[in-house]
């Protein structure tokens, strides 16, 4: 399908395209496919990042004494131990480097909101995967029939 100047989009018939350019669009959808899949796979990941906040401050800051030994994470990879100084405190990540000081309630309704956020954009991102995901497959029927129609008339010729 391709777009009107207006913006709105033109149907086209797919039987009438040629092998060629029937697999450029292929090739496209392919791309775009790979590319959604990605991201929606970065989200989920996102997702379960800011649960597993939520889950840290519930188990770790809001039910513990001030000086308790906790491990801060520097990098993904990399805690050094630290002391809880104040156990309804939360440091938070809002982004773009930014953290701000929330209590132990507001820092998880900051990453519910994130979650629930993200948990809607990933339903839309699947939609789109599911849409291109059967445009995909018509073209490739589309192509199938082609390519059997193409063998079929010409081996008849390729035998006289």
């Amino acid at each position: 399908m391709a777009a009107s100047p207006a913006g709105k989009e033109q149907s086209v018939d797919l039987g009438s395209l040629s092998l060629q350019q029937l697999t450029a669009v292929k090739k496209q959808l392919d791309d775009e496919l790979e590319h959604l899949t990605n991201s929606f796979a970065k989200l989920r990941a996102a997702q379960a990042k800011f649960g597993d906040c939520i889950r840290s401050i519930k188990a770790g800051i809001s039910s513990s004494t001030p000086g308790k030994m906790i491990l801060v994470p520097l990098t993904s990879s990399l805690y050094v131990p630290g002391t809880l100084s104040h156990p309804n405190k939360a440091i938070v990540d809002v982004g773009t480097g930014f953290y701000v000081e929330k209590d132990s309630d507001d820092a998880e309704a900051f990453y519910k909101a994130k979650v629930d956020e993200l948990g809607k954009n990933l339903k839309d991102l699947e939609g789109i995967v599911q849409s291109k995901s059967s445009n995909l497959r018509v073209i490739e029927d589309i192509l199938r029939q082609k390519v059997i129609s193409g063998s079929a008339t010409t081996n008849p010729a390729s035998h006289a």
